[in-house]
């Protein structure tokens, strides 16, 4: 998504237009600066979120490493299934934690916005092998129920106890790190699916070793299996949206306009962009037209407050032009060679 960042200015009466906005990098008392940008912390650094995927990563590896000893030695395919998912808990983990050092890459060349969206690609990674890996659980699930094999009732539970406790450790871990991060998120998700995973197999374990009743185990999977596809499911939509460029959920880009254009002095706004960069970063740009005679820069700033406080905006792109006095109304279609989208003006108009 473009923005303009130009400034033009001639006498009022002509089609000028003036790139506006509050730029937070470094030009504070610059008055024509033509975009605006606050700051996007989270109150967690990216070197607290490394450490703390990092040290859930050394839990999960070592555990992976046990379970799958045990697994072999005790023939329990159940356990080694349980070493396969969290095995992808491992690999979501490592996704998240490139995806961080090659998001904090500063911004050069064809990269406007940096990598700040390999995040974005590792959460949908993640929601992906989410899925997938419920997929082959489920039909393993079926298999089993269908046909139960034998299973080792206290070696399943004592294994699944030891595996709770490692993944309430990695999941009290992660829940220290940026979770409004989708690339966290998703990595918490898989590991949150493995401690539900944990606890149905240990209380399959436990009625196996109590009653004998084999199909236990395939019963509690099927019921992680549908926890593992809903989480899967919202990580896809939401990176989906980030990618499509898609308005942040909550924000309606029809009332964001309307807002606009009811300012004073503002006559039209058309051109109205809302997206996201990154997790918690969203942007706007937009084309937004004087009244002739109006004050171009106190309408950008009123505009940027505006933004900023009512709905949280504060990376704005604002172009701002004096409309043409013998322009016809709405002029948005007729100013711009393509525009996008409805043209907002004050009062009853439609979308």
């Amino acid at each position: 998504m473009s923005a303009t960042h130009e400034k033009r200015e001639q006498t009022p009466g002509g089609g000028h237009a003036h790139g506006h906005g509050r730029e937070g990098h470094g030009h504070k008392g610059h008055g024509h600066g033509g975009h605006g940008h606050g700051g996007h912390g989270h109150g967690v650094s990216a070197d607290a979120d490394r450490r703390w995927l990092s040290t859930a990563l050394a839990l999960i590896a070592v555990f992976i490493v046990v379970e799958s000893v045990i697994a072999v030695l005790a023939g329990s395919l159940a356990l080694l299934s349980d070493a396969a998912h969290m095995l992808t808990d491992a690999v979501s983990i490592v996704l998240a934690l490139v995806a961080m050092r090659l998001s904090a890459r500063p911004a050069r060349g064809g990269y406007t916005f940096g990598l700040k969206r390999a995040e974005i690609l590792s959460a949908q990674a993640n929601g992906l092998t989410l899925i997938l890996a419920g997929i082959w659980l489920g039909y393993e699930a079926v298999r089993r129920l269908i046909s139960p094999p034998e299973v080792t009732g206290w070696l399943v539970l004592t294994t699944a106890l030891v595996g709770i406790a490692v993944n309430l450790l990695a999941t009290w871990c992660l829940s220290k790190a940026n979770r409004s991060s989708l690339n966290v998120e998703g990595a918490y998700q898989h590991i949150l699916n493995d401690l539900f995973a944990f606890v149905g197999t240990a209380i399959a374990g436990l009625i196996v070793l109590l009653t004998g009743f084999a199909r236990a185990d395939a019963i509690a999977t099927l019921a992680v299996v549908a926890l593992m596809l809903k989480a899967g499911y919202g990580l896809l939509r939401d990176s989906g949206r980030i990618f499509l460029e898609a308005a942040p959920v909550g924000l309606d880009p029809d009332e964001v306009g309307d807002k606009l254009a009811s300012a004073p002095s503002v006559t039209e706004v058309h051109d109205l962009h809302i997206w996201t960069i990154t997790s918690g970063e969203p942007a706007l740009s937009a084309h937004v037209l004087v009244e002739p005679g109006g004050d171009c820069h106190r309408v950008r700033r009123a505009l940027d407050r505006r933004l900023a406080e009512e709905y949280g905006l504060t990376h704005t792109t604002l172009q701002i032009d004096h409309v043409p006095t013998d322009a016809p109304e709405p002029v948005g279609a007729g100013h711009c060679a393509t525009p996008h989208g409805p043209v907002h003006h004050d009062g009853p108009h439609s979308h």
